[in-house]
């Protein structure tokens, strides 16, 4: 089926990406992406900060989208973390996202730079004129220090190929000023899983989720329930998770999400520097959150 901006929608997760012995676990990361589909995850992302990103080698970078698109096969969507700080780097890294089948990219704003507004325009600009692919902002605030004003992402959202927004800034406030600003065509998904129910109830398509790496049927079922305006069982499905939503960041992420799926037997918990694996205390508290959702750790 002919990817549209409407194949973006339910539960996305962000990937993490498994390491083992300092390496990329290319065995686990195939096992991960095939379990992702098979659970009714309904669109899949490599390489965003969930997945270690900034850490990963510009080859690592590359392999990992090939492994995600090979294991994905057309099943569901592939949104290609394809940002940086440089918008030169930005584009060779969206280059290589189109020319490998990428349906979109995730494309983030100028982290530590701090760019203003009009250098976030610009930036999004010459990506979207360099490559002709759709494109999701990245609107995360609390990482990249700078946040896409709504007049910006206005502005930006009538350059053709600049289809939606991934929004971490849990501002709520947001949602329907964008869709005004923006259009009813515009797509939003949310990027922060304990506000996902009230984003969608605002009309998002969908979210691109932390927790969806180790509870992906809830995941997609609680998208599900939203999709179909049965907000009582969203509403029920969201308190389930909540205490996952939460553990996932008690500590800095990917930390707690690693250590979460290598509880089911997909991967180590490895990290790269410089992040950390999770302290005892959080450990505790990940498989505590695990059980109360029901999910068992092996």
């Amino acid at each position: 089926m002919p990817f549209t901006p409407k194949s973006l929608f339910g539960s996305i997760p962000a990937l993490i990406t498994p390491m083992k012995d300092g390496a990329v676990d290319e065995i686990a990361f195939r096992q991960l992406v095939r379990w992702q589909i098979a659970q009714g995850s309904n669109g899949l992302v490599p390489c965003g900060t969930t997945g270690e990103s900034p850490t990963l080698s510009h080859a690592e970078h590359m392999r990992v989208i090939d492994i995600t698109l090979e294991e994905s096969d057309g099943r569901v969507p592939v949104i290609a973390g394809a940002g940086s700080n440089s918008t030169a780097e930005a584009i060779s890294l969206t280059r290589h996202a189109k020319e490998m089948g990428a349906d979109a990219v995730l494309s983030v704003t100028g982290y530590y730079n701090k760019p203003s507004q009009e250098g976030i325009y610009r930036h999004y600009a010459a990506i979207a004129e360099a490559v002709d692919i759709p494109i999701i902002l990245y609107n995360i605030p609390a990482r990249a220090i700078v946040e896409i004003s709504v007049d910006t992402m206005a502005r930006l959202s009538k350059i053709p190929n600049i289809i939606g927004v991934k929004d971490a800034t849990a501002n709520l406030a947001r949602v329907l000023r964008e869709r005004a600003a923006c259009g009813p065509d515009w797509v939003q998904l949310s990027g922060e899983d304990g506000t996902a129910l009230a984003y969608m109830a605002q009309g998002a398509q969908g979210v691109i989720s932390v927790t969806a790496n180790v509870a992906p049927k809830l995941c997609s079922d609680f998208q599900k329930a939203c999709r179909e305006g049965r907000w009582s069982d969203a509403l029920k499905l969201q308190l389930k998770l909540m205490p996952l939503h939460d553990a996932m960041f008690c500590e800095p992420s990917p930390g707690p999400v690693k250590f979460a799926v290598s509880q089911l037997g997909l991967c180590t918990d490895e990290v790269r520097l410089p992040m950390m694996s999770v302290t005892d205390a959080a450990r505790t508290r990940i498989r505590a959150a695990l059980d109360q959702v029901g999910i068992k750790a092996e």
